[in-house]
């Protein structure tokens, strides 16, 4: 077999979405994008949603809204993505880096506290793999702090975490759809708040700093009406070429559609991985997965001599993956002086592997028995 790590999936839906921005030959920021943030925000109950090109727009744009002073700090997992602590260095802030939770591998809510000082001003939990960081916990402290709240769900898409959305218990929630997401546009991100007048701005930072409804312009060009001044425009914020396209949009709201049973699937997968693997030596889930009740991005294992057995899996045709290499101790981040004591030594055993809504029964159990048998 050749299984791979992770798979778009995609059908005739997306092609019939795409045909139709074909069709009306409009495929750059228009009604599909708008049509989208719609959808997006009553899929997630956000009082409002912006579209644009990537999750690491979405973060940065998250940050630019509450304008913080050059030099303050944020407070950010290590145990993420580059682009999660990346959007701080783009704002002019500083990362403070924040050791796991060795169970959960979210953010380890009383290092986040011990690390906290004065000019911290806002904090950045990653969702890690899907699972939900204890926001119940965190936001009394943070709103006790000051501190603005910003949820990267670039993992999840759909999970409630006690009967809130994820992404919807900070001010701002920060969502992927790059194709290796659980539901894709290519490439895309989407941002949400409950809070409409934190995104006053947003739309126009998206595009080069220009608030105007493209489609709509583009209707009025020809517009008899001499007041309709189709070309009149006001540049009053700095913006950045992040806006999503008609295209991704046409793709996303047919996934979106398909999300929900997207997620069954994985969650049926993440099941029978963990009943396989149950009682293996050497072999732990990479974190309490709860299937029935979140959505994950990631399926992984902890495991001693992790490159061997990454190797084995190889030769065997299995892709695997390391999410992720702690940011503190990357050339990039290490004059922040980060310490994460127990990530730098545990992240070394993570093993990521293969899960998308494709894989089959057949080739789950083929990567459970190639394991097995490296065990033994």
């Amino acid at each position: 077999m050749n299984i791979r790590l992770f798979k778009p999936s995609l059908g005739k839906e997306e092609l019939e979405n795409i045909k139709e921005s074909f069709d009306r030959s409009w495929i750059g920021l228009g009604p599909n994008v708008n049509k989208f943030e719609e959808e997006w925000a009553k899929f997630v109950g956000a009082a409002t949603a912006t579209g644009l090109n990537s999750a690491t727009a979405a973060l940065h744009l998250a940050l630019k809204v509450f304008n913080f002073p050059k030099g303050k700090k944020v407070l950010v997992p290590s145990l993420t993505f580059s682009s999660t602590a990346s959007a701080i260095l783009y704002n002019d802030l500083i990362p403070v880096f924040v050791d796991s939770n060795p169970e959960t591998l979210g953010m380890d809510l009383d290092d986040m506290k011990q690390k906290y000082d004065k000019d911290v001003v806002a904090v950045i939990p990653v969702h890690y793999a899907g699972h939900p960081v204890p926001m119940d916990e965190l936001m009394p402290w943070a709103r006790e702090k000051g501190l603005k709240v910003i949820e990267d769900c670039a993992h999840t898409s759909g999970s409630k975490y006690k009967g809130t959305p994820l992404g919807l218990w900070g001010d701002i929630g920060c969502y992927s759809f790059e194709e290796k997401k659980l539901m894709t546009t290519g490439d895309g991100g989407m941002m949400v708040t409950n809070q409409p007048e934190l995104f006053k701005d947003v739309k126009a930072m998206r595009w080069v700093g220009i608030d105007k409804d493209n489609w709509k312009t583009a209707q009025s060009y020809t517009d008899v009406n001499k007041d309709a001044m189709h070309w009149f425009y006001e540049l009053n914020v700095l913006g950045y070429k992040y806006n999503m396209n008609d295209l991704s949009a046409a793709i996303g709201l047919a996934q979106l559609k398909k999300l929900p049973e997207f997620n069954r699937r994985r969650g049926e997968i993440i099941q029978r991985y963990m009943d396989g693997l149950k009682g293996l030596d050497g072999i732990k889930p990479l974190l309490p997965y709860e299937p029935e009740k979140y959505v994950y991005q990631m399926f992984g294992i902890r495991a001693e001599n992790r490159d061997d057995l990454m190797i084995y899996l190889k030769s065997k045709g299995v892709a695997t993956g390391c999410h992720y290499t702690p940011l503190h101790m990357q050339p990039l981040f290490k004059s922040f002086n980060g310490s994460c004591s127990f990530i730098e030594k545990e992240a070394d055993k993570f093993i990521t592997l293969p899960l998308h809504a494709d894989l089959t029964n057949e080739e789950v159990e083929y990567v459970i028995d190639k394991i097995t048998d490296y065990k033994n």
